[in-house]
């Protein structure tokens, strides 16, 4: 696997020993839940629990020999601090301005492969977001974006990436059942079904005894008839085109093929489903149950379409589609996996702004801030509690010391300068936004106007999902005496 998403790695790693699989699980509750920060949460997590060995193992820096209940509670001390922080330093941000939400998602994948395509993969993103947003709640205006069921990501071998695309509507596997049904419909009704369109089969096991051959004809006349009935039912509501998720018989086929009528089966229930909210249809279950409100009219093309070796049917046009396909293209599988985890990261960023408009500035800034806070707080801590808020506000530096790291700066003086800047805005009583640039490692105040285009800024829900993750693992891992393995007897 060629990657450097965080979870996709973890994913793949095979370990047996239970604080390494606990780890993971971070990872991956970060990527579901959020989608982006999965290695970051690994990191923070890391350093969390190295800051608190020196207390469990050999007594901590001034030798003070601290019970992990005490050291947890501190944890907790400090994550409450961290969140009022973040809450500080949170800016609001305008979600009607393409320009700014364009500026966010780039910084979450401007480390990414797709990152050398600039604003592709930025663009399909919002565009996506915006195309499956929903008003979920009309009093106070919330927001429901499920990304994960209405937008679909096809990835098709060969062609260029310049060839991805978000449609404005539905792309399926899918071609048509018979040779002579039209490929090609402008503003077609559609018709979706979940019901067989072939004789129906006896429910148990049915034995038919007959003595006459006449009675066998009359059998299959009723067969006929009864799919003939059918098809009646749906030439009667003038759909263009029918789908349906389970079969179709030859003889169906040729009914509506006679009423010029083009049907597709088979289809997932999943796609059926995002096809009902892209062109406003309704699935019906019984053929005679159709009404006219049931056909969908949203669509502005159906045509099927050769891709390489296979046929596709697009759905495209839609006036108000609520689902959305993404096609994405690339050389070989390695290349479009890797578009699709970067793509998804792009997607949730894109989704978790548009549901809580707030942003925290990038390259380090807040966990700089973090660190400085908890510090000053540690101070007015009495007893040995404020070793571990010390300890824990030393270890958020860990994120600004791997960019720097990353990006072949001079570690140790770019950190004695980030550290500086922000002491000398606390001492005036004032929020230092100053991080990490990333590509040249120098430092780079985040809410400089002139350096709009370099600064980084990240979703205020990735940012502090990650630290209540990272350090509740931590307290979490902390609380472990001992790990009993099971042994089996074998008996």
């Amino acid at each position: 696997m060629i990657t450097n998403d965080g979870n996709a790695i973890l994913r793949e790693l095979d370990v047996s020993h239970p604080a390494a699989k606990s780890m993971i699980e971070l990872s991956r509750a970060q990527d579901e839940e959020v989608g982006d920060g999965t290695t970051s949460v690994i990191v923070l997590a890391g350093e969390m629990m190295q800051a608190a060995e020196a207390f469990v193992s050999q007594g901590g820096p001034a030798r003070v020999s601290l019970h992990p209940t005490q050291i947890v509670a501190a944890y907790h001390a400090a994550l409450e601090h961290a969140l009022k922080v973040c809450n500080t330093v949170a800016r609001p941000f305008d979600s009607n301005d393409d320009q700014q939400f364009r500026r966010v998602i780039r910084s979450c994948v401007g480390t990414k492969y797709t990152g050398r395509w600039g604003d592709l993969i930025v663009n399909m993103a919002l565009e996506a977001v915006k195309k499956v947003a929903t008003v979920a709640d009309p009093k106070t205006g919330r927001l429901e974006i499920d990304t994960k069921r209405y937008v679909r990501v096809e990835k098709i071998p060969g062609g260029e990436e310049a060839d991805c695309r978000v449609m404005a509507g539905i792309m399926l596997n899918k071609d048509v059942t018979h040779s002579k049904m039209r490929r090609r419909i402008e503003n077609p009704r559609i018709l979706l079904l979940d019901c067989t369109l072939e004789y129906k089969k006896g429910e148990s096991q049915t034995s038919v005894e007959i003595t006459k051959e006449d009675d066998w004809n009359k059998l299959l006349k009723l067969e006929e008839e009864y799919v003939q009935n059918i098809c009646a039912d749906i030439i009667r509501a003038k759909p263009d085109l029918v789908f349906t998720e389970k079969g179709i018989s030859d003889l169906a086929q040729h009914y509506l093929q006679k009423a010029g009528i083009t049907a597709i089966r088979r289809l997932r229930k999943t796609d059926n489903n995002r096809l009902a909210r892209a062109v406003g249809a309704t699935i019906v279950s019984r053929t005679d149950e159709i009404q006219e409100s049931d056909i969908g009219t949203g669509c502005g093309l159906f045509e099927v379409v050769k891709i390489g070796d296979e046929y596709f049917c697009m759905i495209d046009q839609c006036k108000d589609p609520k689902a959305c396909t993404v096609i994405l293209r690339g050389g070989s599988k390695d290349i479009l996996n890797e578009v699709e985890r970067n793509f998804q990261d792009a997607l949730q960023v894109a989704r978790n702004i548009a549901l809580d408009p707030r942003v925290l500035p990038g390259g380090g800034a807040v966990e700089m801030n973090i660190a400085r806070s908890l510090s000053e707080y540690a101070k007015t801590v009495d007893g040995v509690e404020q070793w571990p808020l010390r300890n824990a506000a030393a270890a958020f530096e860990v994120i600004p010391r791997t960019l720097a790291e990353n990006c072949g700066a001079d570690v140790v003086r770019v950190m004695t300068a980030l550290r500086a800047t922000h002491a000398a805005a606390y001492a005036k009583g004032e929020l230092s936004l100053v991080g990490i640039d990333g590509e040249t490692g120098e430092l780079l105040d985040m809410a400089d106007p002139a350096k709009e285009e370099q600064s980084v800024w990240d979703p205020f829900v990735v940012k502090v999902h990650y630290i209540k993750t990272a350090i509740e693992a931590a307290a979490m891992l902390l609380r472990i005496d001992d790990i009993l393995s099971g042994m089996s007897t074998g008996k």
